[in-house]
């Protein structure tokens, strides 16, 4: 569980009221969330499982207009009577050259991103697929020879439920000598500006105290720091203990 200090949020009742009207007159909600320096876009579809029961639509890493483009296509394809089938190739669906699939959101990804979908249908769980599309290559993000510029740009919400940040397993970051040998836990996370993760024990630390490991090994022994998963660069994040709400700031400037 995650709370922002001093963010703003539109006013959800809003956003409620407004997704309500659109599904009656068009039978879907299109959400788009838009890119930072750290995570990559998204859209997803409400409504298609209410007016049709059928999944709603996510997909990754492209511009808003083509995914309402893509979403309001696919929901006319599922008006006509067609179900969208699980991992099956199109080659119709992208208005140019290339193939996408569908992939079944496991239910552990669900909070991380359909919260105004999960409002509107309050305590009804809902299924969800995750449109994938291909490179320039046309290659999927599992074949060889995926471009890895885009590697991070669509995370597969299928799998990869027990690590889920958007870097290697194996990259390096900083902890402390505390939690490697005393086990105590980490209570605060910080994503620094140019990219650097550091997941500390209480202060005071002697510099002595960090040690650099590899980011999958700190996630296997304490699964809850996935949360931290979307922490962005130049944020920090702090908890009280294991299980507790983490509260998140901004990281000053070192000039400041």
């Amino acid at each position: 569980m995650k709370h922002t200090e001093d963010h703003v949020c539109p006013d959800r009742s809003i956003i409620l009221e407004q997704t309500k009207t659109n599904i009656e007159k068009f039978g879907l909600q299109i959400i788009s969330i838009d890119h930072t320096d750290y995570s990559p876009p998204f859209s997803y579809s409400i409504g298609l499982y209410e007016s049709y029961g059928h999944p709603e639509i996510i997909c990754f890493g492209l511009s808003a207009k083509l995914c309402h483009a893509l979403l309001n296509h696919i929901a006319e394809v599922i008006q006509s009577g067609e179900m969208i089938q699980l991992e099956h190739e199109y080659s119709d669906i992208f208005f140019k050259d290339g193939r996408c699939q569908f992939l079944k959101v496991d239910a552990e990804n669900m909070n991380d991103y359909f919260g105004i979908a999960q409002s509107y249908y309050a305590d009804e769980k809902f299924p969800a697929l995750q449109l994938v599309w291909t490179d320039r290559n046309n290659k999927f993000p599992w074949e060889e020879g995926f471009q890895d510029e885009f590697l991070y740009d669509q995370p597969l919400l299928d799998r990869n439920m027990n690590f889920k940040f958007r870097e290697p397993t194996n990259l390096g970051i900083f902890t402390t000598r505390q939690w490697i040998e005393e086990r105590q836990p980490i209570l605060t996370v910080l994503h620094e500006k140019n990219g650097d993760w550091q997941f500390l024990t209480a202060e005071p630390l002697a510099d002595n105290d960090y040690k650099l490991v590899g980011l999958k090994h700190l996630i296997d022994r304490d699964p809850s720091l996935n949360e931290m998963f979307d922490l962005q660069y130049g944020q920090a994040a702090d908890r009280k203990f294991i299980g507790y709400e983490w509260v998140i700031t901004e990281l000053e400037d070192e000039d400041e």
